[in-house]
């Protein structure tokens, strides 16, 4: 079954275990990232930080505090991820909404799905470049994701959150083409240091 096909839950569940595993593969935390001035534990610190203000501000939902991402970045990303599964898995919360007042009001699990879930897909791609281990992300949903993108392009990149695209080649596989239209040069290397 593709991803997009899965409910909120399970999406986020396959997703995050995907990231999981290069979180628990990591072995320098200092190494480079592909975003601009990042290393790996700035991977894990993006995602572990930006969401909780996200949901309290916008569903009055506080996240448990776990280890700080500098003491232990596997420990922070760990008590993370199992919050926001617990959080998916609650029955109450494809009832509840949050409001923004760039968005308006969208049904909780799908504002946590459509803007945490698919951030956490596209870090993958980071972290993994990042400490050398398997970058491959699912192509299907990466042409889904790249697809439903490119209609907002110019919005994308006027908020700040991507980098100009990198252009790719017209033949580019589909996790090329998403990485590059993200912001990200697909042919990035860790800098020897």
């Amino acid at each position: 079954m593709p991803l997009s096909a899965l409910p909120p839950a399970e999406r986020h569940r396959l997703i995050a275990a995907g990231f999981t595993a290069r979180v628990e593969g990591t072995v320098d935390w200092g190494v480079p990232a592909p975003v601009d001035g990042w290393t790996a534990r700035d991977v894990v610190r993006h995602l572990v930080e930006w969401l909780p203000g996200f949901l309290q501000s916008g569903a009055g939902i506080t996240l448990p505090s776990g280890p700080s991402v500098d003491a232990d970045p596997r420990g922070a990303w760990q008590n993370h991820t199992d919050a926001v599964q617990k959080l998916l898995e609650d029955p109450e919360t494809s009832t509840r909404a949050l409001s923004n007042p760039h968005l308006g009001e969208i049904p909780l699990d799908q504002a946590i799905d459509r803007f945490y879930t698919t951030d956490v897909f596209m870090h993958t791609w980071d972290l993994a470049r990042a400490t050398g281990q398997a970058e491959d992300l699912d192509a299907e949903h990466c042409a889904e994701l790249h697809a439903g993108m490119q209609p907002m392009d110019e919005m994308l990149r006027a908020s700040g959150q991507y980098g100009p695209a990198v252009p790719v080649p017209d033949d580019a596989d589909p996790q090329t083409r998403l990485v590059g239209f993200i912001g990200r040069d697909p042919n990035w290397t860790t800098p020897v240091r």
